[in-house]
């Protein structure tokens, strides 16, 4: 029998994949075959998975590689019940009817939501410095730096604290003698007892019982990584939330902007319009360079609010807004959902953010109406009942944007 190239490649790459297959074994040994044999215990430890003492190394890493999967890249299969239900109202959702209580289906339910990935889950145990300070507040940053000797430049704003801890991370282990790619409790030391607590109660998860600061160090850690994913998931939805406004403000400007307008506007923001443009021509233009007509790209606000790293405002909200109850209040505030108004705090960041991205919604959705009015009227106002109404939504969408990135 006769094979082809396509065939006899098929074959030997197969077989490559058996071959590296048995190199590596299963996705994450690369990373935790490097570890200390005491970060191997903690990781164990942590994950409450017992292990025999005294253990060779090579026992403990098997036990890790055995866990692996179900602790890091898919843990809500060993959730209880209320962190399963804390994690879908994190997302916008409600449990099924009467899966309230069924783990089971709870834990499918939040699989269909679950953005971590066996990739990206491996990539970031590779680097837990990138992550793992995420949810620390300003003054935990400092007191690491200061701690550790770590120079941060001034004034000492949020971005530049993560950066600097970041970067310093490595070499504040080693001066202390410390492990660093699964960190131990020398990490939180500038942390209290009620810190540790006070986190886990902010986000939903519940504290070890009965609590000893061993147990709260390694529930803090072990869930450091979901408190990330939840972070960057909300300025994900509050950046499309605030773009979304601002989108349909200035499509419901455009619409209502005679030709000469668009030209007019398009020359004065140096725009070129090729002569005998048809209005059609004219809007698709207009909108091409629509961060001209808002003066600023809300969308791109929102990311930068975030940064290149991440902020603070997770622990900033959930302080504000009486723990888990009220952090997904304000992520419901966000995408339009249903909140408990018992929750609301006016003088937190969270609600000021809220309400404005709230406001920025409520302002888009009757820019339209407006419009539709002032036409029927035959006032001849539409433009400006429209460039009204965008003004105002267009301040509060951005200010939705600017309270948080004031608190970085």
């Amino acid at each position: 029998m006769r094979f082809s190239l396509v065939s006899t490649l098929t074959v030997a790459l197969a077989a490559q994949g058996t071959v590296a297959s048995s190199w590596f074994g299963k996705p994450g040994a690369s990373l935790y075959n490097k570890w200390h044999e005491t970060e191997l215990e903690r990781w164990l430890s942590d994950h409450n998975v017992p292990y025999p003492t005294p253990s060779d190394r090579k026992d403990l890493e098997n036990l890790v590689k055995d866990n692996w999967n179900d602790k890091i890249v898919t843990p809500y299969n060993s959730w209880d019940t209320q962190t399963l239900q804390n994690y879908l109202s994190l997302k916008g959702q409600e449990a099924k009817k009467g899966t309230e209580k069924n783990s089971e289906s709870l834990a499918q339910q939040v699989k269909n939501y679950w953005t971590e990935t066996e990739e990206s889950a491996n990539q970031a145990y590779g680097s837990v410095r990138d992550w793992i300070f995420d949810s620390w507040t300003d003054s935990q940053l400092k007191a690491f730096a200061d701690k550790h000797g770590i120079p941060v430049p001034q004034p000492r704003e949020r971005d530049s604290l993560l950066k600097s801890v970041r970067e310093n991370y490595q070499s504040a282990a080693n001066k202390v003698s410390e492990t660093a790619a699964y960190p131990g409790d020398w990490i939180y030391e500038s942390w209290s007892d009620s810190d540790l607590k006070a986190w886990l109660d902010e986000r939903g998860y519940p504290a070890p019982q009965p609590s000893s600061r061993d147990k709260l160090v390694a529930s803090v850690r072990r869930n450091s990584r979901l408190a990330s994913l939840n972070l960057q998931s909300t300025y994900a939805q509050a950046s499309s939330s605030a773009a979304a406004a601002q989108q349909s403000l200035s499509d419901a400007l455009l619409d209502s902007w005679s030709d000469s307008q668009i030209k007019e506007w398009a020359d004065k923001n140096g725009i070129k319009v090729p002569q005998g443009s048809k209005r059609n021509e004219l809007l698709a233009l207009a909108r091409k360079h629509r961060a001209r007509l808002t003066g600023d790209n809300v969308s791109a606000s929102a990311a930068s609010a975030y940064g290149a790293a991440t902020t603070k405002a997770g622990n900033q909200y959930a302080y504000a807004t009486q723990g888990f109850a009220g952090y997904t209040n304000w992520v419901k505030g966000l995408i339009g959902l249903p909140t408990d108004a018992a929750h609301a705090t006016a003088s937190s960041v969270a609600s000021a953010a809220s309400a404005s991205a709230s406001s920025a919604s409520k302002s888009a959705s009757s820019a339209s109406s407006s419009l539709s009015k002032a036409a029927a009227s035959g006032s001849g106002s539409a433009s400006k009942s429209a460039q009204s109404a965008y003004d105002a939504a267009s301040a509060s969408a951005k200010s939705a944007a600017s309270a948080v990135k004031q608190e970085l």
